[in-house]
């Protein structure tokens, strides 16, 4: 029994971490950037999960909630492209290019929310995942720094959607010891003023 205790000790700090701090796109606070995670590829284009992502990241644009869309996922083989993906995507359904910033070493939900405060200096997001994944998104980001707000996207309660539920259990666990140890991501690099020059051409 207390082996069962500690095991979910992470998955009760993801929730308590996110516990007030999670929503709807209508639900969502202004915020100049919302942080769309990569979740797979099928032949090139966003799988159906990713999509919705998206489609929830195009409605924040829309509404005026947000003024900038940081997609960040992995580009760490030759024809394997999320945010390239991410970005046809959200440009096919209305947000301008240079409204769209990409993190193309987004290699996991630790790495996102640390290049996104240390290499793309946001503050403030408005973060859009799954409503299996969310709460985990959010516990990292203010760990590393962030002040965030979590979008939880609905989706079909399909045998994927439990198996990330499962998933997350585990992924719980990591997260805690990232929240913990605070581990340089597997790529960090130089800082980039994307998000700071989509922003300046709104004042222009």
């Amino acid at each position: 029994m207390a082996g069962c205790v500690l095991a979910l000790l992470p998955s009760a700090w993801t929730h308590a971490a996110a516990a007030d701090r999670l929503g709807t796109t209508a639900d969502a606070p202004a915020a100049e950037v919302a942080v769309v995670f990569g979740a797979g590829l099928w032949q090139g284009r966003p799988t159906p999960y990713l999509a919705r992502r998206l489609d929830a990241a195009v409605e924040l644009y829309r509404t005026g909630k947000v003024k900038v869309v940081l997609v960040t996922g992995d580009n760490s083989r030759t024809g394997y492209d999320e945010p390239d993906a991410m970005r046809t995507y959200l440009t096919g359904h209305g947000v301008p290019d240079d409204r769209i910033v990409s993190d193309f070493a987004g290699f996991d939900s630790w790495d996102s929310c640390v290049r996104a405060s240390e290499i793309f200096g946001v503050r403030r997001a408005v973060l859009v995942s799954q409503g299996f994944h969310i709460r985990r998104a959010v516990a990292l980001c203010r760990a590393a720094g962030l002040e965030v707000y979590g979008v939880g996207v609905d989706d079909v309660h399909d045998a994927t959607w439990y198996y990330g539920g499962a998933r997350e259990v585990f992924a719980a666990g990591k997260a805690a010891w990232d929240a913990a140890l605070k581990p340089d991501p597997h790529f960090l690099g130089p800082k980039e003023r994307g998000v700071s020059r989509a922003l300046a051409t709104l004042t222009e």
